[in-house]
């Protein structure tokens, strides 16, 4: 089935993402959002390890075996300003209540939740988009997760590609970024840096660590860009309704700024990788599939 018109084809080709308004109904998004409000409401902060998503910004990343182990389950992790410092006397403690403190909730919804599942695996018109992009033979689903940019708490998302966090050789990866409430300047909606992906190089990959947690290392073969992404002219931000699905391009570059507003920004998102013969996953990246949930084929 045709979903894409021949004009959004070529936007997706010469920007690198595309967001197509209304793909989800209000009915549909509202089923999502009503789903990741009760799975929020439901985390229970007894026994949890505190793990919070650090991002580049500081230097530091997520990498403890609660992180590194969630590829096959549904697990919770929490901004880190919803926490106190810890002291060698006094342990981090949350300021807000649990379900206002979760950053994103991740990686296996797309298999292991019904409301996402249908969502995503079992649903036509995910199928057929991916289909009519013509850009995967054989798309793979990872990486599922809501990410809730909470009111006042949520933090920023620097500028990065999705590939170098999920890296195949050749570089494939897609990103379906779905809208579950509005998202505005004022709550913090995607940047982008159009046409970005063309001149971008995966020259590092996000991997395991030897000794344990995550780190970066270098493609082998591949020289890094020279350019500051940060800095350069053209950046659009890409503020959108609730219902929109946003397509992101492997190597397009992208951000998001904090969340200061009393508004949140709930959204769900998945990742495809091109699962064909002549591409490649390998044991080096973060997030691994496993022999009981391989990483499920969407066509």
């Amino acid at each position: 089935m045709t979903v894409l018109t021949a004009e959004q084809k070529q936007k997706w080709k010469e920007d690198g993402y595309l967001a197509i308004p209304d793909f989800f109904s209000s009915e549909e998004t509202n089923e999502m959002i009503t789903r990741a409000r009760q799975l929020l409401n439901e985390f229970d902060i007894e026994g949890h390890p505190l793990t919070t998503f650090k991002t580049a910004e500081d230097g530091e990343h997520v990498g403890d075996t609660y992180f590194l182990e969630s590829g096959d389950k549904v697990r919770y992790f929490l901004e880190t300003s919803a926490l106190t410092p810890a002291t060698a006397s006094d342990p981090a403690k949350l300021r807000v209540p649990p379900a206002q403190a979760v950053n994103k909730i991740g990686h296996a919804l797309a298999v292991l939740d019904p409301v996402f599942r249908m969502y995503t695996l079992e649903s036509d018109k995910v199928r057929d988009l991916a289909r009519d992009l013509g850009e995967q033979q054989s798309p793979r689903v990872l990486q599922s997760m809501i990410i809730c940019k909470q009111p006042k708490i949520g933090g920023s998302v620097p500028t990065h590609n999705d590939s170098t966090f999920l890296y195949s050789n050749p570089p494939s990866a897609i990103g379906a970024w779905i809208a579950l409430e509005d998202c505005t300047p004022s709550n913090g909606c995607l940047s982008f840096l159009p046409g970005s992906h063309k001149t971008a190089r995966i020259s590092s990959r996000f991997v395991r660590a030897a000794g344990g947690g995550t780190t970066f290392v270098p493609v082998p073969g591949v020289e890094p860009n020279e350019e500051s992404w940060e800095d350069m002219p053209g950046w659009k931000q890409a503020p959108c309704k609730a219902g929109t699905l946003v397509l992101i391009h492997g190597s397009v570059m992208h951000r998001s700024p904090p969340n200061p507003s009393e508004k949140s920004r709930l959204i769900y998102t998945f990742h495809m990788i091109e699962g064909a013969e002549g591409y490649t996953y390998d044991e080096k990246n973060w997030l691994q599939p496993t022999e009981a949930m391989p990483f499920a084929s969407l066509l």
